[in-house]
């Protein structure tokens, strides 16, 4: 009856462990999610059809750490500037050609360096990681970008940077957005810029 009860015991605990464990990976496993704003302008470009641009938005980043990957999603209203006369852009004739953007990366692979990211004048952003990956999605009003391919071919450098983690400072503060391919013909090819409005709980910029 001993050697029953003891065996029974073992059962259980073995039990225990294992849902322990399988929380634990759970729990290492849940996304970490950062969101902010993008608000920018594109400069005045021969190769840019319509800029300047005004650009305004939010994003969402969901980051997996036990796969070392990321999707990410922005939403944006873009818009661009009267003519004077002379044919120079005029900004007191703002709001033309209004339209918005949908842009999504799915399961891009992170890197956790900053190594070709877009640098800041001081004070300068000291840490962070970046994305790189052909854009999953990127809508011009709804549908297909004018600009873009059936599938899209563009591709989307995503930067998220910031302090050295010392006290006082943030880690995960500011975002960049670089287009490659088609879409840098509407966008541009400089860097988009936004900030982290809600860096997640425990900042995983710490842990780098």
């Amino acid at each position: 009856m001993k050697s029953k009860n003891l065996t029974s015991a073992g059962r259980v605990l073995s039990l225990l462990l294992l849902v322990s464990a399988t929380y634990v990976f759970a729990q290492e496993r849940r996304p970490v999610h950062f969101s902010g704003l993008i608000n920018d302008y594109s400069p005045l470009s021969a190769t840019v059809k319509g800029s300047p641009w005004e650009m305004h938005g939010q994003w969402s980043l969901d980051v997996h750490p036990g796969w070392g990957t990321a999707d990410f999603s922005a939403d944006m209203t873009m818009s661009g500037y009267g003519k004077t006369s002379t044919g120079a852009v005029d900004p007191t004739q703002p709001l033309l050609n209004p339209h918005t953007h949908h842009i999504r990366l799915v399961n891009a692979k992170i890197t956790w360096d900053m190594v070709g990211c877009p640098a800041y004048m001081p004070p300068a952003t000291t840490m962070g990681f970046q994305l790189n990956k052909t854009v999953s999605l990127l809508t011009g009003n709804g549908s297909i970008a004018p600009f873009e391919t059936d599938p899209p071919s563009s591709t989307l450098q995503v930067c998220v940077t910031g302090g050295d983690g010392a006290q006082y400072t943030v880690t995960d503060s500011n975002i960049t957005l670089v287009f490659a391919g088609p879409a840098a013909m509407h966008f541009g090819p400089q860097a988009i810029h936004g900030v982290v409005r809600k860096p997640p709980v425990g900042e995983i910029g710490k842990d780098r």
